[in-house]
């Protein structure tokens, strides 16, 4: 057996597909972004029921309506994990028990991009899961607990996620509500609105895109839908570019965007490869009086 190295050209030329958070508030048009996508090549993962924005549009659609569907869903789009035991979910005992019920998976090959709309429903479907299972319910006295259920609500979350991140030859796109807060000082946060806090905060580290779709004023003064993807933007909208080929702001459209995502980048056009900032000395500590 030999060193399985895989060699730069084989991995350059490896199919990859992008795995992007898209955020917005409600009304924002999230669903209507799979209109920028090719219907034929697109699956959507309707958790939320509300496709009556995308009505009309020819494409094909799941409908999860639970934690378990959601979770056998992902490990037929995704294929097992080996790494897991055979009584872990995404395990190759449960891809192998989700292929009996839904046929061969060879089925998904003609979808190349993933719609899951939406991050937000999932989480709550997760969390009611969670609070039935033993975990959430205390030892000693058998009443419900909520830190054991939002402990586990975290780890399954993180795990579906994760798994979907793995599907490395197709495009995942979760879209999610954005919730505007005030934090203690009386500033204003966008926070993404998520069952629990773990999701939320590691999610940015899981997918390669975060995005939020919101409107803003043109040359014009005229309010333009606009995807904003930078970590550094001016407005406190949470955004990362991992490829390091968006603009600041990127017009709507899912199709173009992907397309730029894709496009060859010289290693020496990436924006983090900068200079190292220069540091001042420390200035000399006062001498003492020898004579005090």
């Amino acid at each position: 057996m030999t060193l399985p190295i895989i060699t730069a050209d084989e991995r350059l030329a490896e199919t990859r597909g992008v795995k992007a958070a898209i955020f917005g508030a409600s009304g924002a048009g999230k669903t209507t972004l799979l209109r920028t996508l090719q219907a034929s090549t697109t699956l959507f993962f309707d958790l939320e029921a509300g496709d009556l924005a995308v009505d009309g549009l020819a494409i094909d659609t799941i409908r999860p309506r639970t934690w378990t569907e959601c979770r056998d869903f992902a490990v037929f789009i995704g294929g097992a994990n080996p790494a897991l035991r055979d009584d872990q979910p995404y395990s190759r005992a449960h891809f192998d028990a989700v292929c009996e019920k839904f046929g061969d998976p060879a089925a998904l090959d003609r979808y190349d991009t993933i719609f899951v709309d939406s991050i937000t429903v999932a989480g709550r479907l997760c969390f009611q899961w969670c609070k039935g299972q033993p975990e959430a319910h205390s030892d000693k006295t058998g009443k419900p607990d909520v830190r054991g259920a939002y402990g586990l609500h975290g780890r399954e979350m993180i795990g579906w996620l994760t798994h979907l991140q793995h599907t490395r030859a197709k495009n995942v796109i979760f879209v999610g509500i954005l919730d505007e807060k005030l934090d203690d000082f009386n500033r204003k946060q966008f926070v993404p609105q998520i069952e629990g806090s773990k999701t939320g905060l590691e999610l940015p580290g899981i997918v390669d895109e975060v995005l939020t779709l919101t409107s803003l004023p043109d040359a014009q003064g005229e309010l333009r839908r606009v995807f904003v993807c930078q970590t550094q933007n001016p407005w406190g909208y949470p955004a990362k570019d991992r490829s390091g080929r968006l603009e600041m702001l990127e017009p709507p459209d899912l199709g173009r965007l992907i397309d730029k995502i894709h496009q060859p980048l010289p290693l020496d056009a990436r924006p983090l490869v900068i200079d190292p900032p220069s540091i001042p000395a420390p200035a000399a500590a006062p001498q003492s009086d020898p004579q005090t």
